[in-house]
Parts: structure tokens; sequence; C-alpha cells
């Protein structure tokens, strides 16, 4: 069943046009990346996707909603968690003050403050820590978990493990694969091609705002091509 349909989407800044017709389907329990080199609008998708951005034309849909031109928070509590570029914690706030702000727990959800506990142990830990005392890995952690108590049936992670350590980046790809297996649908943005394609179901590539390739991991692979002319340097 088709979760998320993005349909023809333009959308910029000003007089400054980003995208140019996006379309891109995530379906329940699908992980979909966003790939393409800085500046190709993959943080505007996600942002036009969310209402942050409002879009000048085209359609977004969640759960069979027509949602575009709707405002940001509408959208997010209908089941869109974010997990933006630059973690954007709260630094004043504690840990736990962090995670229950963003808190929308309805009757039966999975996501409280224990299990989000479970899920990364260290956050129990740092948990009366403010969020500037945290290392960017632990910052991380705590805006998937933030994420994560909105009881989202989408999540979206920007730039999921850029500038973290190796072994932090390797807990971050191995607690999103937890999440695939559990169905959670998941866009995720990052420049680790190895860790994206043993995640992901399928991949759209974005170049000056157009989708210009989709396709599995396994095509991937095979595209050496379209790896060559719409990732690398």
């Amino acid at each position: 069943m088709t979760l998320l349909a993005v349909e023809n989407l333009h959308a910029g800044y000003g007089s400054a046009q980003i995208l140019f017709g996006i379309g891109f389907t995530v379906a329940e329990g699908e992980v979909v990346t966003l790939l393409g080199r800085n500046g190709m609008g993959k943080t505007t998708t996600v942002r036009a996707i969310l209402g942050l951005t409002p879009p000048s034309a085209g359609n977004v849909r969640f759960a069979g909603q027509e949602v575009t031109g709707e405002p940001s928070h509408a959208i997010a509590r209908l089941g869109i968690g974010l997990v933006p570029e630059g973690r954007q914690i709260f630094p004043t706030l504690t840990v736990e003050e962090n995670l229950i702000a963003t808190s929308n727990r309805r009757l039966g959800d999975r996501w409280t403050l224990p299990e989000v506990y479970r899920f990364f142990p260290r956050l129990k830990e740092r948990r009366t820590f403010s969020g500037a005392q945290l290392s960017g890995g632990e910052q991380q952690m705590l805006a998937i978990g933030r994420a994560l108590m909105t009881n989202p049936r989408l999540l979206i992670l920007d730039e999921a493990t850029e500038g973290l350590a190796p072994l932090i980046r390797a807990e971050i790809w191995e607690r999103l694969a937890t999440l695939k297996a559990e169905g959670e649908a998941i866009i995720v943005i990052d420049k680790n091609l190895d860790a994206l394609a043993a995640l992901a179901d399928r991949h759209v590539l974005l170049a000056k705002g157009q989708v210009v390739w989709t396709g599995s991991s396994e095509e991937l692979k095979r595209d050496s091509g379209a790896i060559d002319h719409y990732l690398h340097v």
C-alpha cells in the first residue's frame, strides 16, 4: 500500500526555483533513499513534503490524504517524523525534556520514553544531560529518538550519519535496520552508498531538482554510470 505519493512537485525559495516536477512514492514498510550531490534538491524535497517550504505546484498525499498546502504541524501530526539536517535539538533542555517535548502517543502506540531508552541505551545514561553536553553521535540518537516519540508512520532522516565517528555511524545504521525489520517506512538522505544499498529497498537520484534515476539496490550497483554521473564529484 502506498503511504506517501509525491507528484510533479515544484518548489523553491523566493524567485529561485529548486524543484522541477519531483515524483516518487513510498510504500508501507519501505525504505527509500534520496540521493544526489549537494544542492540538487534533496532537503528542499523533504521540506516541501512537510510543508516547511510550500510547493508552488504538484501534489503530496500521505496515507491517502491530500496534504499539499497544509501547515507543517498538521502534516507532522498525521504521522511523519523528521530527523533534520544538523539535528536541531534543544540545547538547553535535558535529553528527557527533548524527548518529552515532541511526544505524541495514542493508545496502542509503541514509542514511549522507556522504549526509546531501550532502543538507545546511551540516551538513558545521559537523560539528565543538556542537549549541548552531548557528543555529535549522542545528539543524532536524541534527534532520532525525538522523532520516534511522535510515533510516526514515516520517518525521514536528512543526512543520517553526516560528521559522525565510524562506530556511531555503524550503530545508527544498525538501529535503522531494526526499524525497517519492524515495518517502519523510512526516507533517508546520506552519502554512505554502501550502507544505503544494504538498507534501502529503492533509491531515487536527484539532479538539478529532478528525478533522474530510480531503482533497487541491485540495479544501482549494476549501474556504475548513474553513480559516476550523478553522485561522484
